[in-house]
């Protein structure tokens, strides 16, 4: 074994791939990132897709430069893992090659799921007040999509995997992943880390046999070992072992050290989340599920904002693209320009208050987004706070559902993704929850994560909590203001809570008028 040994993480987000050496003490010691170009394509509106080999490809660019650039480094390398993006739908034929591109996470489109579940199980679902919710589910499974409006590919499709799995495949010659890497809309029983077994009730909502299906490996178990060929390709040494971990959200909740139901995870990045650790199985909202974590023995509770930090870049390019060329002749991202101005609002933006519901989330599927309390005072300033603001009443809302759920209160937090850059954005959000929030000493907290994970497999701490306590450094905390702290509770029970009640009747008008 090495006397320094690092891991080497392919983490792919959805933006960018990184590849990544770690050590032991929680240093990167080499990193490359590359920006997709593009992200994605649309052949109509709202949709979002990517050729699967469009991100292998991609990966292959960075492996070699890797191990072009750290070639003193590969002998250290003693495992290796992936961790992606969740919820990409890549459908393989019988030689598991793409049939189609990978529907992303970000796609919009919708089945129309007319295949009728059983009435017992449409029945249980409505006693219970899921119906919504299911049907909802139903529509947003890719699968049924397919089946609706490609039914020549899926009669072809041999297997229906993520975008992880199919990495995996590429980088082993194994068809396989990790429960976490299977977070999204695939029927695993996520208590018992397994496929639900051939028609159960909640298995057949999302409409995949299970020959379909990869095989699933346990956290901190081996895949697989990397292909010779692959190996040779790009210059790594042969026979590293793939090691299980998870998902990119999973995986970056390790990375800021939460192991406990006492700590929370935030990260503001496209999608926004607050997750927590726990070794009991709780949902973390009624019906929901908690995801596999990316260490064996753990489950993470987990609540999302779809359209998170994306509404940041969705604001800047309908309000304010002058920022956009600023910042380009500035050589800077437009939302560090756009954080300045969050010193120009006052707590509550004055009175405006910012329902963050761009993209409906699996327990509110009717919801709409929503902006109140204009008046004439109010500028694009407030808007652009009211989104800040607005995305953090809604993870303090999923939190409080959480320690419902586990029946135990939270007493930290550490953030991470691009929105934690900004000193302003991690303030307001400790504002909002009244609880101290720290940042840790690196922005790559997924691929950190990762490595925490992979050498906690390979017994190289004498558990995970000994990684973390080795390889995760807290760099800055903040602390809540009082006074502000006030102001945003007045606001978060007196009207920020009323909201959804109120407008979800109205909501559901809209979906009717406008057959959403």
């Amino acid at each position: 074994m090495s006397q320094n040994p690092l891991v080497l993480t392919f983490d792919f987000g959805t933006q960018s791939v990184r590849t990544a050496l770690i050590n032991k003490r929680g240093e990167i010691v080499y990193l490359y990132k590359k920006i997709y170009k593009p992200v994605y394509f649309s052949s109509k509106k709202s949709y979002a897709e990517q050729h699967a080999d469009f991100y292998w490809n991609n990966l292959i660019k960075c492996i070699k430069k890797l191990t072009k650039e750290a070639k003193d480094k590969l002998k250290d390398i003693v495992a290796m893992t992936v961790t992606t993006f969740r919820d990409s739908a890549v459908l393989l034929d019988e030689n598991n090659k793409p049939l189609r591109p990978v529907i992303l996470w970000l796609d919009q489109r919708l089945a129309k799921a007319k295949e009728k579940l059983p009435i017992l199980h449409r029945l249980a679902f409505k006693i219970v007040g899921m119906a919504d919710a299911i049907n909802l589910n139903r529509t947003r499974t890719p699968a049924h999509w397919v089946k609706e409006n490609e039914p020549d590919i899926w009669a072809k499709t041999h297997k229906y995997v993520n975008i992880s799995t199919y990495i995996n495949y590429r980088l082993t010659g194994e068809l396989a992943d990790s429960p976490g890497g299977l977070t999204g809309h695939f029927p695993l029983h996520f208590r018992k880390l397994q496929w639900y077994k051939e028609g159960a009730m909640k298995g057949r909502i999302f409409g995949i046999p299970n020959r379909m299906l990869p095989k699933i490996v346990p956290p901190g178990d081996e895949i697989g070992i990397l292909l010779d060929s692959v190996a040779d390709q790009v210059g790594l040494p042969r026979g590293l072992k793939l090691i299980a971990t998870g998902s990119d959200k999973g995986c970056e909740t390790i990375g800021l050290g939460c192991l406990t139901p006492k700590m929370a995870a935030i990260s503001y990045g496209t999608a926004c989340s607050i997750e927590v650790s726990n070794p009991s199985y709780y949902e973390p909202e009624p019906f929901l599920p908690a995801y596999a974590a990316s260490v064996p023995n753990l489950y993470n509770l987990d609540v999302q904002i779809y359209r998170g930090y994306w509404m940041l870049k969705w604001f800047a390019n309908e309000f304010a693209s002058e920022i956009e060329k600023e910042a380009n002749l500035k050589k800077v991202a437009t939302e560090q320009i756009l954080n300045e101005w969050l010193g120009d609002v006052v707590p509550g933006s004055d009175g405006l208050i910012l329902q963050p519901y761009w993209g409906p989330g699996l327990a509110r599927p009717l919801a709409k987004g929503a902006i109140i309390g204009f008046s004439s005072i109010h500028t694009r300033k407030h808007i652009y706070r009211s989104i800040v603001e607005g995305i953090a009443f809604e993870l303090r809302q999923g939190l409080e559902s959480i320690e419902r759920s586990q029946r135990q209160k939270v007493k930290t937090m550490r953030i991470s993704g691009g929105g934690s850059i900004s000193d302003k954005i991690c303030q307001i959000t400790a504002d909002i929850f009244g609880i101290e929030i720290s940042r840790i000493q690196t922005s790559e907290s997924t691929s950190l994560g990762a490595a925490i994970a992979t050498f906690s497999a390979i017994k190289q701490f004498d558990s995970v909590q000994d990684a973390v306590d080795k390889m995760v450094k807290t760099s800055k905390t903040f602390k809540p203001n009082a006074l502000n702290h006030k102001r945003y509770n007045q606001i978060y029970h007196g009207v920020y809570k009323k909201v959804y009640p109120r407008l979800n009747p109205l909501n559901r008008q809209i979906n009717k008028l406008f057959k959403r």
